[in-house]
């Protein structure tokens, strides 16, 4: 059962992992993306779609990811150029996107809700022969999908590049002081919009996991907001890809908990499936407490 739960817990976490880092990097510009919940739903649905017409995964993912970074790039140019709110048009895009969606269910495909692409190709699950029979070494390393493996690439990589490389240092400093990064000579307006689109290409691909991993097909509610569980984690990792992994994890490891407890039965489903927000809301009053706690030192 421990094994289940663990394999069940890291599943869960790669969709909230991927949207989350690319929030992260997105805030280290400057911008609080509200709108990962409408990359990932967007991502989802394409994805599933291509994935269906040409039967291959890979091609699956890459439009999907491809979405997500052309609804990405329209959110920050609404915010950088036309000067909007960053919470309302990111509000304003979660809603629309689910409206958006939910036509197209009904009005060409003729469905509520959920759609079964025929021909959609699921992420393949990597078995690692030797490994795989390892009690929990084996649920943490075999059996995984690709884009779990994408994942942990990604958090390295994405903490290097942010402290060594050119990039990385504009777009810390374009969040730190826009004012001052313009005075340097940079392009603020542009690096945003790069983050922007970034962000929305690996929210896109958190999507392509619900919609092309276990499931094997496309719900408009599939996210249930993981957008916003995304922000939370970003939040509690202070932009910081290692951090914003590791909260991931812990809010995967309550959603899967919450499903293994209604499997068992004698538990309230309504209350169960609570687990992930309140696990939510309670990081969120502890990153509240240690900001203050912070501010006051600062103070003193």
């Amino acid at each position: 059962m421990i094994d289940d739960l663990i394999a069940s817990a890291l599943a869960l976490t790669v969709p909230i992992a991927l949207a989350a880092l690319g929030g992260a990097i997105h805030r280290r510009s400057g911008i609080v993306n509200i709108g990962l919940d409408s990359h990932m739903l967007t991502g989802a649905f394409i994805g599933a779609l291509i994935s269906g017409l040409f039967g291959s995964w890979i091609l699956g993912a890459i439009a999907g990811m491809l979405a997500g970074g052309v609804t990405g790039l329209i959110m920050s140019l609404l915010i950088t150029r036309l000067k909007g709110n960053e919470i309302i048009v990111g509000l304003g895009f979660n809603i629309v996107t689910l409206g958006a969606i939910g036509y197209l269910l009904r009005a060409v495909f003729g469905v509520s809700g959920t759609l079964q692409v025929p021909g959609l190709q699921r992420l393949p699950a990597l078995d690692i022969p030797g490994i795989d029979k390892v009690p929990v070494l084996g649920a943490i390393l075999s059996g995984q999908t690709p884009l779990f493996w994408v994942c942990v690439l990604l958090v390295p990589v994405l903490a290097w590049s942010l402290r060594n490389t050119a990039w990385g240092i504009r777009l810390r400093a374009t969040g730190a002081s826009e004012p001052a990064a313009t005075s340097l000579g940079l392009r603020t307006l542009r690096i945003r919009d790069s983050a922007g689109i970034l962000a929305g290409a690996l929210a896109g691909l958190g999507g392509v996991a619900l919609s092309l991993g276990a499931v094997g097909l496309f719900n408009e509610n599939m996210t249930a907001g993981r957008g916003y569980v995304a922000l939370a984690a970003f939040y509690f990792g202070r932009s910081r890809p290692l951090p914003t992994a590791l909260a991931c994890v812990l809010f995967g490891f309550f959603d899967a908990l919450q499903i293994q407890l209604q499997t068992v039965g004698g538990f309230s489903p309504d209350i169960i499936g609570t687990l992930p927000y309140i696990a939510v809301v309670l990081v969120l009053a502890l990153t509240g407490v240690r900001e203050y706690r912070r501010s006051a030192r600062k103070v003193s």
